[in-house]
């Protein structure tokens, strides 16, 4: 006799918080659409036990000047014609599927001069200018730079509602100033801890910032480099903000791009065992093996650097959402 198996269903009593990048005309900004993160109630994919009401973004990296040697050849190739100009290459993210911009701005400019907030103003206007997707804006990684640049950012692209980062520890109070003063956002960004992530929330939010203007980047590292550590922490957070606690509840953007193609795995084509295969589509499964698995994790955007890994998450996206 056939028998009715009720299939169990886990209930909820917090969601993930949902938060808007990007601003319109109508909203004062110059953003042909905006892109809105969070909302959901169940952990991801789970659309049979309560609300997806957002698909997880792509966001593409672009560089203010030309990465060089600093990037391998597979990834260099992919977007040799567009490297020089920063305008021209987030056009061409664009049409290669990303969703959001991410601007990092170096510590030097295509002919080694150092970046100054004069520079970063005028690589600012030109992304804007390019593209009408919402744009998140990382500094060089060095504190006072940081600082400076992003302060500069921050007053030249008032009323985009920019996502500035990235907020650490010992360096978020003038960049959390510069986003209340201007109508921004702000990444909070913690080395692989659900404590120190919450903590680093708090802090930012008792400087008057609402938490609808905080992403958490938890930070992780690619496949065979820590990403299984990276994962659990992202899966403790998800479970804290979906159990009621407010200061998890924070949307999460990851960086696999970043993290994979600093592996030697992606890096080296010559001198690897003959089994590793070939080099360009190693470093491609190497990028999308990580990024699927932080995008199963609870990522709400993953920042990509090659197109052909942002075809291939869209895809897999899409499929997740639709099932």
């Amino acid at each position: 006799m056939p028998v009715n198996v009720e299939i169990p269903v886990e209930k909820w009593s917090g969601a993930v918080r949902q938060i808007t990048l990007g601003a319109t005309a109508a909203e004062g900004g110059t953003r042909q659409h905006t892109v809105t993160i969070g909302g959901t109630n169940t952990l991801p994919f789970l659309g049979f036990e309560g609300q997806l009401p957002h698909r997880p973004q792509i966001a593409i990296e672009v560089r203010s000047s030309n990465p060089g040697e600093e990037w391998p050849e597979p990834l260099l190739s992919a977007w040799r014609a567009v490297l020089d100009d920063p305008g021209t290459w987030a056009r061409a993210a664009e049409a290669a599927g990303a969703d959001l911009i991410v601007l990092r701005l170096t510590g030097a400019d295509n002919s080694g001069a150092p970046m100054t907030a004069v520079k970063a103003r005028q690589v600012l206007r030109a992304v804007l200018g390019a593209t009408g997707l919402p744009l998140i804006v990382l500094g060089p990684g060095q504190a006072e730079l940081d600082n400076e640049l992003l302060v500069a950012v921050a007053e030249e692209g008032v009323g985009e509602r920019l996502v500035l980062g990235n907020c650490e520890d010992k360096n978020y109070r003038t960049i959390v100033a510069a986003a209340l003063a201007h109508g921004h956002l702000v990444i909070s960004r913690t080395p692989m801890d659900v404590n120190l992530a919450k903590q680093l929330t708090i802090l930012i939010h008792d400087m008057g910032l609402p938490l609808e203007r905080i992403v958490m980047d938890p930070t992780t590292g690619a496949l065979g480099y820590g990403m299984e550590y990276g994962y659990s922490v992202m899966e403790r957070l998800r479970l804290a903000a979906l159990q009621g606690d407010s200061m998890t509840q924070q949307p999460m953007i990851v960086t696999p791009g970043e993290e994979a193609w600093r592996t030697k795995e992606a890096r080296a084509g010559e001198g690897v065992p003959a089994v590793w295969g070939d080099w360009a589509q190693r470093a491609l499964n190497w990028e999308a093996l990580t990024a699927a698995a932080l995008v199963e994790s609870g990522a709400d955007i993953i920042v990509l650097r090659h197109p052909e890994t942002v075809a291939r998450m869209k895809k897999m996206i899409t499929e997740l959402m639709a099932a």
